[in-house]
């Protein structure tokens, strides 16, 4: 889920064909492959923060080439959060650049949109997150430094991120393995305070997810992670710090079933 997509624009120079040549065909456009994936999950957590507890959440995601575009939602099934929206509708973005064998540039976008959130109670009902990120690959792991910065809420969160994928030749497939540790930085936390609620926080997550084929299109995706809060606090002015009451540690488990198009 979370993407500005900044599009980058390559010049390219373009040569005359010398006398007598034939110039070369223009390349084909990128064929568009599309993906829909519908997941359970048993909690929604969303940097170190329970916003519910079980959820159905739908992905629709359109590739092409290097560009990335996509649709992630969230519709609570038990234990919504007080004023907070249920669902949650999400569009993102990316497009990566190469830079090399093993290494690539991906600026993207998220626009969160949160159609019944209670802006009484300080709930955006939207917020816009640009992002960039920087994946290295080295012995088979990928590395994901990521910045975001959310420009209605006014702040930074750094993520990083290393994937593992360990082959299970056996059952033709391979359990992949994440860790991510990251760290935010809001300066209006809460919508419509005078003076700003500021929100600062860790989270870490350690997970792993098990493919399954059905055929060529479809796959069952099995997930499970254990993520927490840490140090988080809401300031408001110069009142005293307050300690976050999202800001705890789970286990996640997760069923998806995705079709390729």
């Amino acid at each position: 889920m979370n993407h500005k997509l900044t599009l980058v624009l390559l010049g390219a120079a373009v040569a005359l064909p010398a006398f007598g040549q034939v110039p070369a065909a223009p390349a084909a456009a990128p064929a568009v492959a599309i993906t829909a994936t519908g997941t359970f999950a048993t909690q929604y957590m969303f940097r170190g923060q329970r916003l519910n507890a079980g959820s159905f959440q739908p992905t629709i995601e359109a590739a092409a080439g290097d560009l990335t575009l996509g649709f992630w939602g969230n519709f609570v099934i038990d234990d919504q959060v007080p004023g907070s929206s249920d669902p949650e509708m999400d569009l993102y973005g990316s497009y990566t650049t190469s830079l090399g064998k093993d290494l690539s540039l991906a600026p993207g976008f998220t626009l969160y949109t949160y159609p019944k959130a209670d802006k009484g109670v300080g709930f955006y009902k939207t917020t816009f997150e640009p992002n960039l990120a920087l994946n290295y690959t080295v012995e088979g792991i990928k590395f994901t430094p990521k910045v975001y910065y959310d420009v209605t809420l006014r702040g930074a969160t750094y993520e990083v991120t290393a994937a593992y994928a360990v082959a299970l030749k056996d059952l033709g497939t391979e359990l992949g393995l994440t860790a991510q540790f990251g760290t935010f930085l809001l300066k209006d936390a809460a919508n419509g305070f005078s003076p700003a609620v500021k929100g600062w926080g860790d989270y870490w997550l350690l997970g792993a997810s098990l493919p399954v084929q059905i055929n060529k299109e479809s796959k069952v995706i099995l997930g499970v992670a254990y993520t927490e809060g840490r140090n988080a606090y809401f300031k408001e002015g110069n009142s005293p710090k307050v300690v976050n009451p999202l800001a705890v540690g789970r286990w996640v488990a997760s069923v998806g079933y995705s079709v390729a198009f």
